[in-house]
């Protein structure tokens, strides 16, 4: 690092990455259909998976090398991993927008600690507001603790509260205005997401994908909506409610993919540096961590990867090739 501070992280196309994106675990307690099979996959070992303080050193080296502003916990499910708070502590402690992605099971019993450990923002995935649907497509009878968890996040005073739902032609397609006037009730932002090629089972296919086009149409006609001007690299495209109602993002990784603005990497659970969601390269971080690699080597390596970051993913082209791991071993 110079004297200067901190020197950005860029790739060969001039991107600057400022956002770490850190899976504490690999485990969920769900099963859902687009992510895992029903038995769910082998867990990783526990002494495969990075400890607190070395998920600190990973996030301090990318926050003080490299000028990164924002740190998203996710998993997995990163609620099950003991002791979370401590590492929100810790993390919150470099002074970044740190957030996190949690199904919401355990928000009753745990969102106030992790409020006052040093979360401010949360993203909780529901994809069925309809107990019988929400359980074919978890493989768990867990809505209303999910919405429980729901109001236990704004009662703890994260702001802003998310929900993200993944969106299936065939699948919950016909709950778009049900999860929009959800939103508007509850004083929630709804985030629809493109159904991602990073299930388990491999059985992803284009005709699946509700695209962001139709998401909007849909919802236009009931509820009229007005584009927000786009935000720095943000993957959610964002409209407003005319009628000042709040607002809906979109990701649509599939059909408008946002690669050219990325500002994002990922560390794995088991210590895998990734450059990209649909990477099929890893930089292994723990055999440098416990190695006894010092900061500067680890910052080097760190910068040698980026750099090498391709210019996008490339789904649905002929030569996209599907990564080797799950969403829920990448981290969301």
């Amino acid at each position: 690092m110079s004297s200067m501070g901190p020197e950005p992280l860029a790739d060969g196309f001039g991107r600057v990455h400022r956002d770490l994106r850190i899976s504490v675990t690999d485990r969920c307690n769900f099963r859902c259909s687009y992510c895992m099979p029903a038995e769910g996959l082998d867990w990783l070992p526990r002494h495969e998976v990075l400890s607190y303080e070395e998920i600190t050193r990973v996030a301090r080296l990318c926050v003080e090398r490299f000028g990164f502003d924002g740190i998203r916990l996710t998993g997995g499910e990163p609620t099950l991993r003991a002791d979370l708070p401590r590492l929100v502590a810790q993390l919150s402690g470099l002074g970044v927008d740190l957030a996190l992605t949690t199904n919401g099971t355990t928000l009753r019993s745990g969102a106030a600690e992790l409020r006052a450990a040093g979360l401010t923002r949360i993203n909780i995935s529901c994809d069925s507001l309809r107990p019988d649907r929400f359980a074919t497509i978890t493989r768990r009878d867990d809505l209303d603790r999910v919405l429980d968890g729901i109001d236990a996040a704004l009662d703890a005073g994260l702001s802003p509260v998310k929900i993200n739902v993944v969106a299936m032609r065939g699948v919950n397609d016909d709950e778009l205005l049900d999860f929009v006037q959800f939103g508007r009730d509850k004083g929630v932002t709804i985030r629809f997401i493109e159904f991602m090629p990073l299930d388990a089972q491999g059985e992803w296919s284009n005709d699946k994908v509700l695209s962001r086009d139709e998401i909007i149409a849909t919802i236009d006609a009931r509820f009229p909506l007005e584009a927000v001007e786009a935000q720095g690299s943000a993957p959610a495209e964002r409209w407003r409610h005319r009628d000042g109602a709040g607002e809906i993002g979109v990701i649509a990784s599939v059909t408008h993919a946002f690669c050219d603005t990325c500002d994002r990497v990922r560390l794995t659970a088991d210590g895998m540096l990734r450059h990209c969601l649909f990477a099929t390269r890893e930089l292994d971080l723990r055999s440098l961590l416990r190695g006894g690699a010092n900061d500067d080597t680890i910052a080097a390596a760190i910068r040698a990867e980026v750099g090498a970051k391709w210019a996008g993913h490339q789904i649905n082209r002929v030569h996209f090739i599907r990564p080797a791991r799950s969403m829920s071993q990448i981290g969301g």
